[in-house]
């Protein structure tokens, strides 16, 4: 089977035109994709002293969006977290093209993190619909889950001048069934991460019915090479839908999203230790992120509209802090937490309502809505194309 990979002048477009000026107090920034399928564009927005958000920049990704064909269609047309992502320490930013079938690569000027440059020419993903990414904590290699007809994983070396360069014997296939775009979200991949001291590379799996969600975890080498077959761990019982992998700070374990129940605690040493946690009254949990400052995580249901704070104990005991409902039709869908003069802040990609919602997370159980960041109407001010049931990810970079 032919891996189709777009190229063309889709390359050679980088800014498409700048949105508004950076705020001199401006402390980072916030990044997020339009994944549409004639171009795909990422969008920046600077993140100001307060916590809300400026929409600056929007740059050419290189490739085109795709879709995954899910019933009835609606927002997440990736079925996945981390379809964009961005490394501290490397001061790189990269982000899928699911219709191209490639990965780009840009810079991010750590003065003016708005501000991104290619690295490179966008490369394939050697499979087919790339649809999440993770950077080892360097930002000296990335690897990407394909979720299409051809799925697996493979990873990369982060040059900062040739861009990204494949590792010998880091492509790895996993026979899905599934078809390029996917149809879900049963039946999908979810999410590709590391885990804490990088010797893991775990990607998620939702279950299909009679099937069960998993993860799939191959050890990685000192050279950046894979095992040949990946270590499978099944969902626990009660759980299905395995999509987000959000680590628990000291512990070899994760929080993972379950929009069938709520989410799961996988315990890698221990799976014993591990549980499903029901979420009363959710439609769609599927996204998470954990906030340092107030110790717990926030997890994302596009359903309800609703944010749901949890806590995990040093037992790996979860319980529900608080809900915060974010308004009907909202479709929370990504989000990130980032900290902002020593407090954090969660952003929430709104994408029925085309926005970036942000919340002050005051400490435990005290979250306030503060901002929602309008995408819909600078967009159309510059001609950008945008479909809010299209628009994906989130990630954060803070100025240096």
């Amino acid at each position: 089977m032919s891996l189709m990979v777009s190229a063309g002048p889709l390359q050679a477009l980088r800014r498409l035109i700048q949105l508004a000026e950076t705020r001199l107090e401006s402390h980072g920034a916030v990044y997020f994709m339009t994944n549409e399928p004639d171009e795909n564009v990422i969008m920046t927005a600077s993140i100001n002293g307060d916590g809300t958000l400026t929409l600056v920049n929007a740059v050419a990704a290189g490739g085109r969006g795709l879709h995954g064909i899910a019933t009835p269609p609606g927002a997440d047309g990736l079925f996945s977290q981390g379809g964009i992502q961005a490394s501290a320490q490397g001061q790189v930013l990269a982000t899928v093209n699911p219709g191209s079938n490639t990965i780009a690569l840009f810079s991010i000027n750590p003065k003016e993190p708005t501000d991104i440059t290619p690295l490179g020419d966008p490369v394939s993903s050697e499979g087919e619909f790339p649809m999440s990414l993770a950077f080892n904590k360097a930002g000296t290699r990335l690897c990407v889950l394909n979720g299409g007809a051809v799925a697996g994983v493979n990873c990369f070396t982060v040059d900062k001048t040739l861009g990204l360069v494949s590792i010998p014997d880091s492509l790895r296939t996993i026979a899905l069934n599934q078809s390029t775009p996917p149809a879900g979200p049963p039946g999908t991949a979810s999410q590709i991460v590391f885990n804490d001291d990088e010797s893991k590379l775990i990607a998620s799996f939702k279950g299909l019915a009679p099937a069960v969600g998993f993860l799939a975890l191959w050890d990685v080498q000192p050279n950046g090479s894979l095992s040949a077959e990946f270590t499978k761990m099944d969902t626990l019982p009660g759980g299905s839908l395995t999509f987000s992998l959000t680590p628990i700070p000291g512990k070899n374990a994760f929080v993972s999203t379950d929009p069938g129940v709520g989410f799961t605690v996988f315990d890698l040493d221990d799976p014993s230790k591990g549980s499903v946690i029901p979420i009363p009254g959710q439609g769609a949990t599927c996204w998470s992120s954990f906030s340092p400052n107030t110790g717990n995580f926030f997890l994302d249901d596009v359903s309800t509209a609703t944010v749901t704070e949890v806590h995990i104990d040093d037992n790996l005991t979860a319980s529900i802090v608080k809900q915060y409902p974010l308004g009907s039709g909202a479709g929370t869908i990504d989000n990130d937490v980032a900290t902002i003069k020593g407090k954090d802040f969660l952003f929430v990609m709104a994408a029925g309502a085309a926005a970036v919602d942000v919340l002050a997370l005051d400490g435990p159980g005290n979250a306030r809505k503060i901002d929602s960041m309008d995408i819909m109407g600078p967009a159309r001010r510059a001609n950008i194309p945008i479909d809010p049931d299209s628009l994906q990810g989130m990630t954060h970079f803070l100025r240096q």
